[in-house]
């Protein structure tokens, strides 16, 4: 049996906070809906869910709950005052929350409210909601925030996904060598220091280390540990991070791979935005962030052309922010008046044409990465027993 934690809406319109035990999501689902309730949201009570719940404000959860309560029929301020209500007062989602109620009893627009919180609302959700304003479907808006959403993060997840197994592969074998180093080799290291016969030279250079840890075993954790924190800490840094991803975008065979990633986000978020009415000049300018530093003064170039009176493609082709492929497609949006549907249709073509790529990488790398982790510790054995199969031989 399994626990689940569910937002539910009772029938006075009230949000409410349930848990229960079930052999599996849809026993869950049925047992709330058959007391009459209505199911908001079902999250699976786990180890793995508990760690991963963080302090900042979780959007895509906020925008799944609004949109269920607007849709069951409640105004934008009871359905805020609902979620406010069901929220640890010194949570951070309490405190956007009273405060969004605060500024909409004050008579300010809801883009204008959740404006004010960047960290918590991107740019993107609050021009979503901007305009969704203009044409009161903030339901629909909703919708398609969370489709762009749940779009964006196929990839994404594609890639963790993939990198799991490799990490584990890497962290487990490090681990093992790291111990045959510290723990082992110290020990052979005594056992042939008053071995007459000569060893060869790697197995004798494996020894010299060996007598090294062992006289300075403290020095050597201490040493360990304190790279162990530098890298986690300069790969947690932007400019490290900055610098990591140029490195990958000048490798020939990831490079690609990023940039057709990158280009899809573009493609989709301008996408999304100009199915909102955002206008077109001021769409471009808002995706400026979603492509790397070195492609933005080009996209810039391309809005001015825009606002010239260019057609998008033209203005993105000479940007080099295309494909062959998006450059028809594109083309083809500006003459039946879709282009909104034509970036989404592109985005998705990128998305698949990349998770296909990371599944063939997936495959040829797993094994590779075995095998050289294999061979590191394999090696490390050999010279270990090496003098030992030599003196056997030697005695015969």
């Amino acid at each position: 049996m399994a626990t689940f934690e569910l937002r539910v809406l009772g029938p006075d319109g009230r949000l409410q906070s349930r848990r229960l035990s079930a052999s599996d999501a849809d026993t869950a689902r049925r047992q709330i809906e058959a007391e009459g309730l209505q199911v908001i949201q079902l999250r699976r009570q786990d180890m793995l869910g508990r760690i991963g719940r963080s302090g900042r404000f979780d959007l895509v959860l906020f925008a799944h709950e609004l949109r269920a309560l607007l849709q069951a029929g409640l105004s934008l301020i009871e359905a805020l005052e609902a979620l406010a209500e069901r929220q640890q007062a010194a949570s951070a989602d309490a405190t956007v929350l009273q405060a969004l109620v605060g500024s909409l009893y004050e008579g300010q627009a809801f883009s204008k409210a959740i404006a004010r919180f960047p960290d918590a609302f991107p740019e993107l959700f609050v021009a979503t909601m901007a305009a969704s304003e203009q044409t009161g479907d903030l339901v629909e808006a909703l919708e398609r925030y969370l489709r762009h959403h749940e779009q964006v993060s196929v990839v994404r997840n594609k890639i963790a996904s993939a990198a799991l197994y490799p990490l584990l592969l890497l962290l487990v074998g490090t681990g093992v060598g790291v111990f045959l180093l510290c723990f082992l080799v110290p020990r052979f290291s005594h056992v042939y220091d008053g071995l007459a016969t000569e060893l060869p030279l790697a197995s004798r250079l494996l020894m010299q280390w060996g007598m090294f840890a062992s006289q300075h075993s403290l020095a050597v954790v201490l040493t360990l540990a304190g790279l162990l924190v530098l890298a986690v800490y300069a790969v947690l840094q932007p400019s490290v991070q900055g610098r990591l991803l140029a490195m990958l975008q000048r490798n020939r065979w990831l490079g690609e791979k990023l940039w057709l990633m990158q280009l899809s986000r573009f493609y989709r978020a301008l996408g999304l935005l100009l199915r909102g009415g955002i206008p077109m000049v001021k769409g471009l300018r808002m995706t400026t962030n979603l492509l790397p530093l070195a492609a933005q003064p080009r996209l810039l170039q391309a809005v001015r052309e825009v606002t010239e009176g260019k057609p998008l493609s033209v203005s993105l082709e000479r940007a080099q922010l295309t494909t062959p492929v998006s450059l028809r497609l594109i083309r083809a949006g500006e003459r039946n008046g879709q282009v909104a549907e034509m970036l989404e249709r592109v985005a998705s073509f990128h998305d698949a044409e990349v998770s296909r790529w990371i599944d063939r990488f997936t495959r040829l790398f797993e094994p590779v990465l075995m095998l050289v982790i294999g061979g590191v510790i394999g090696g490390i054995v050999i010279l270990l027993y090496l003098p030992i199969f030599e003196l056997a031989g030697s005695l015969q």
